[in-house]
């Protein structure tokens, strides 16, 4: 899958477009996630705010055993790993989530990447985008806001989600119901005002966790 990606300019804070990070949470075998993550990746990267990078988890994976708390890994591979995602991670002003529902929660491998983070979520914006059955992957982003909140991230209250992902898009991986796209600009428009209004008092204050 490829990345979409755009590096912020050496612009002011105030008029240079938020760099967004999008989250793939689903590694899955024959999964319907790269469909869904590569559609909200095209509508940031055709929003003026916004510039995109895809961080797809098949594709970098990270370690699932940590170190000691408050230490590096201590193998090489881990360090690798984390350092092919860590850092895109702190340029991200804000983030956009694609997770399934697993059970009723969200997948581990999505936990995973979490934890391997702490400041890079520090006062940043955190939109999700959801897939599933019956429940269009609803209460995996309602337990996403529980453990972004104590990373001190700011979950936007609107959120997209698909009931039934499987016929919801067409050949081309656009959604079948217009109503989708509605959703999706009025989320991403809420996720460039948090994310230009946290990114400037940051400008100004240094966010203290």
């Amino acid at each position: 899958m490829s990345t979409t990606s755009g590096t912020p300019t050496s612009s002011t804070p105030a008029t240079r477009p938020l760099h967004v990070a999008v989250l793939l949470g689903s590694t899955r075998e024959g999964r319907f996630g790269g469909v869904v993550a590569d559609w909200i990746t095209r509508r940031l990267a055709e929003h003026a705010e916004f510039t995109a990078d895809l961080i797809d988890l098949e594709e970098t994976p990270l370690p699932t055993v940590f170190p000691v708390l408050g230490q590096a890994p201590s193998s090489p591979e881990a360090r690798e790993l984390l350092a092919a995602v860590k850092p895109r991670m702190a340029a991200a002003d804000a983030f956009v989530l694609v997770t399934p529902e697993y059970n009723h929660s969200f997948p581990a491998v999505l936990k995973n990447a979490i934890d391997w983070h702490n400041q890079e979520w520090h006062a940043k914006p955190v939109s999700f985008v959801s897939y599933g059955g019956f429940s269009a992957g609803l209460r995996a982003v309602e337990q996403l806001r529980l453990v972004l909140a104590e990373l001190h991230a700011v979950t936007i209250r609107d959120s997209v989600g698909f009931q039934g992902i499987w016929a919801q898009f067409d050949a081309e991986g656009a959604p079948q119901d217009p109503a989708a796209e509605v959703a999706a600009k009025k989320m991403l428009d809420q996720l460039a005002w948090w994310g230009h209004a946290l990114r400037d008092a940051k400008s100004v204050r240094p966010y203290s966790a």
